[in-house]
């Protein structure tokens, strides 16, 4: 019924689109991308960004699907830096360390990840300051 494209690649997401048959939903899987990808047709997003930010990916992709272009660019911009940051090191590991920043859940991640590295932790810090300020 549905297709994720995580590759953040716009003209491929756009061709998925025009080759799924009707009823066939194409949905993006990179949060940095996806409201440019429904902008192109695209009927949401399976978003990493949404586990720390939720209400705003959420009206984001509603104001997208009911074509209110110019409030979800204005969500999606207050989204950008995170979309990024949340990509600093492999997923889920910056996602998992933000979401224990924020007490949502317990710190520790198991093996094969490792923790997000002291290097990456004080841009992302700042962000959700920014962000949740």
């Amino acid at each position: 019924v549905a297709i994720k494209d995580a590759t953040g690649d716009l003209a491929r997401g756009a061709a998925l689109i025009e080759a799924v048959p009707d009823g066939f939903a194409v949905f993006s899987g990179d949060d940095a991308t996806a409201l440019e990808l429904m902008r192109r047709g695209g009927l949401g997003n399976v978003s990493v960004t949404a586990n720390i930010a939720a209400r705003d990916m959420a009206a984001m992709c509603n104001l997208a699907l009911t074509g209110e272009w110019e409030a979800a660019a204005e969500i999606n911009a207050r989204l950008s830096e995170l979309n990024d940051l949340l990509f600093i090191e492999a997923n889920p590991i910056p996602v998992k360390w933000a979401m224990a920043q924020r007490g949502m859940m317990e710190d520790g991640i198991r093996l094969p990840l490792t923790p997000l590295s002291e290097p990456c932790r004080g841009d992302l810090e700042r962000a959700l300051e920014t962000y949740f300020a």
